[in-house]
Order: structure tokens, then C-alpha cells, then sequence
């Protein structure tokens, strides 16, 4: 492993982490908003990284078009979250164990295709979010599954 991914790795595991801890937030809809502030600062950090000129409007547009693929089961994961903290009393409860988790892993799995995507010579002008989606689902249940046998706030093994 390069120098230069290492360090894009550490810049994932550390916003991956940020993005747990915005989860507890309790409002719904601001911890999403957060995480996804989160993601494109991440992503910007690691344009840096790889001396790629970071263009704000595609990386959200990218960020969007990856979690929102995630599907169905994803989409309810962590919009499910948001929607349980409205229910008194047992709602922020529950909120509370899902989003942290849905923020951590949807935060790694983007930053791990923007690491393969870098890493292969790719820019923010050449990204296509659909050739992605495979290995974004399977670093997103990895991370899913790494949150919860760690707890909410996976730290840096994963």
C-alpha cells in the first residue's frame, strides 16, 4: 500500500468516525445533513491527497447518487433512524443505535470507492457513480457489520 493511500485510508476511518458520532444528533434530518457535510469534506480532504482539484457541485452530486443507490434495505437503515426519533419516549432510543451506525458505514463505503476511484487515475470529471455501485454496497455492509459487532462508533480497525 502507497504512502498516498494510507493516508486516504486514515482520512476515511477518521470521517467514518465523525460521521458516527453526527448520527447522535437529535434531530431528524440535521444528523443526515451533517454526515453528508461530513462526506464531501472528507472527499475533499482527499482530492488533496491525491492532487485532484476538488469540484464541490459533482462530489455532492456523486455522494447523492451512491447512498441513494444503496437500495431499499440501506434507505430504511438510516432514513429509518431519522423517522423513529419522532416517536415519543421509545423514538429517540431506537434513533440512537441505527443512525450512528448507517452514518459510519455509508461515510466509509463512500470514501473507500473514492480511494479505489483515485487510486485508479480517476478524477470527479470521470466518476460514474453506477459502475461503482457494487463495490459500494459491499464496503457498505462491511462497514454496517463492522459497526455493529464494534458498537456505533467503529474506531480505526475497520
Amino acid at each position: 500500500m502507497s504512502e498516498r493511500q494510507s493516508h486516504a485510508d486514515t482520512i476515511v476511518r477518521q470521517y467514518a468516525t465523525y460521521s458516527a458520532g453526527a448520527g447522535f444528533i437529535p434531530m431528524p434530518l440535521i444528523d443526515m445533513a451533517a454526515i453528508t457535510g461530513l462526506q464531501l469534506k472528507m472527499i475533499s480532504d482527499m482530492s488533496k491527497v491525491y492532487e485532484i482539484p476538488f469540484h464541490h457541485e459533482r462530489a455532492k452530486a456523486i455522494v447523492s447518487a451512491l447512498v441513494g443507490g444503496v437500495g431499499s434495505t440501506a434507505l430504511a437503515y438510516g432514513a429509518g433512524g431519522a423517522v423513529l426519533r419522532s416517536v415519543p419516549v421509545l423514538g429517540p432510543v431506537l434513533g440512537v443505535l441505527s443512525m450512528p451506525a448507517f452514518g459510519y458505514a455509508a461515510t466509509y463505503a463512500v470514501g473507500r470507492v473514492f480511494v479505489q476511484h483515485f487510486e485508479s487515475g480517476g478524477t470527479f470529471l470521470d466518476f460514474d457513480p453506477a459502475k461503482v455501485r457494487a463495490y459500494f454496497n459491499e464496503q457498505y455492509e462491511r462497514a454496517r457489520g463492522r459497526s455493529a459487532a464494534h458498537g456505533t462508533a467503529a474506531t480505526a480497525s475497520a
